[in-house]
């Protein structure tokens, strides 16, 4: 039985490394829940197993927060802001500063995802008419998205998903990620505007304003309104993932917003990939090879409790596997964790998914939606930019770790 469990864990995990399958158009949600199929027809996870590796607190979480996100989306903000962005006047360096600023802001308090999905085709094809190359732009808004969201447990999934496990106060995490998510976003900046300052010596095209996108200014209100109610009551004994819920029942209760819309617009696939992957690491850490990996593990001091032996792995398994799946598998096998060694993953998990294109969602809906633009981001463009704004920022929340006391080396 373990010998079959641990092949459709180890061909699961090499599906999310791959991103795919050759011959058929599986993306890693399919190969997830494709594996989920082969186990639960094979009987070696009965469905009540299943329910119980599933973990429903997290995936309510993270379903109120796009719910939340939907919120601003219907609203109009997120193409509102990027025109503006786009539009705005001054130099090619400016322009990219803003992209950084509001791509960063947005998304410490609303997914990094959801953000990134709704301004990249606006900043593509706004920057491409006043003469300039998208490119630069582009790399500064989804790296700024990976490194603001690294503030806050609400920034990205794998910090959702950690938040939970390991019952994270928000506002502490906050106090020790906000300072190295804060200055991660300039060393964005520094090393985009460096690599690409061919490209940044340009001068913007003056462009005719073009009318605001349509929105609700009410609704745009009521969002921020429910975010700053969400961020109270985080810090209420209530459960997060309860009164996240709260929150998103009240916004779907509209006058004018459709409920159909808002549900439509959750990520539904990675709320799969999410149940889906629970199931096979539940699986596997229910195994015999397992049990001996953690013992193994422990007797030679390689848990990631270190920073020494903690980079490494958000790095290399970041940009193997992706940085959700990679943190999944890591708590699936990480007995005892305590508070310090999970803020210093999902810090480090986040900023090592601006490595290279398969690091993160994130990376991969920019490049997407770029293309649809008519703007293509290849794997060397990335990488270009990718590569030194990741050990820029990891040497920074190193440094911050360690002597916040946060980590040990």
């Amino acid at each position: 039985m373990d010998n079959f469990v641990i092949a459709v864990f180890f061909l699961t995990y090499l599906g999310m490394a791959f991103g795919s399958v050759p011959g058929l158009r599986l993306d890693r949600t399919g190969i997830a829940l494709l594996a989920v199929v082969v186990l639960l027809v094979s009987g070696k996870v009965g469905v009540k197993a299943m329910g119980s590796s599933i973990d429903v607190p997290t995936l309510l979480l993270l379903f109120a927060l796009m719910i939340v996100s939907a919120q601003f989306q219907l609203a109009g903000v997120y193409g509102a802001v990027a025109q503006r962005v786009a539009e705005s006047p001054g130099s090619a360096r400016r322009l990219l500063g803003l992209v950084v600023a509001v791509s960063g802001g947005l998304s410490a308090v609303l997914a990094n995802d959801v953000v990134c999905f709704a301004m990249t085709p606006i900043i593509a094809e706004g920057i491409r008419r006043r003469g300039l190359d998208p490119r630069p732009y582009l790399l500064g808004l989804v790296g700024a998205a990976n490194a603001g969201s690294a503030a806050t447990l609400i920034g990205n999934p794998q910090n959702i998903l950690i938040g939970q496990v390991g019952g994270l106060d928000f506002w502490n995490f906050l106090a020790a990620c906000a300072v190295p998510a804060a200055l991660s976003l300039v060393a964005v900046y520094a090393c985009v505007a460096w690599i690409w300052q061919r490209e940044l010596d340009a001068v913007p095209e003056p462009v005719a304003a073009h009318p605001p996108a349509e929105g609700h200014r009410w609704q745009a209100v009521k969002g921020g309104i429910a975010l700053a109610v969400l961020a109270l009551l985080f810090a209420a004994p209530l459960p997060r993932e309860v009164g996240a819920m709260v929150i998103a029942a009240l916004l779907l209760a509209s006058r004018r917003m459709c409920s159909r819309e808002m549900i439509g617009l959750v990520d539904w696939h990675l709320l799969l990939l999410f149940a889906c992957l629970f199931v096979v690491t539940g699986a596997f850490a229910d195994t015999d090879l397992a049990r001996h990996w953690v013992n193994w593990l422990a007797e030679n001091g390689l848990f990631p409790d270190s920073l020494k032996a903690m980079v490494p792995v958000a790095l290399v398994a970041s940009n193997s596997i992706g940085n959700v799946p990679a943190v999944m598998l890591i708590l699936a096998v990480w007995p005892t964790p305590d508070t310090g060694a999970l803020t210093g993953l999902a810090l480090l998990s986040t900023l090592a998914g601006n490595f290279l294109l398969v690091g993160s969602m994130a990376n991969i809906i920019v490049a997407e939606r770029a293309a649809g633009a008519g703007c293509r981001l290849s794997f060397g463009d990335f990488a270009r930019a990718g590569i030194p704004m990741t050990l820029v920022t990891m040497a920074i929340a190193i440094v911050w770790l360690r002597l916040g006391g946060w980590m040990t080396w």
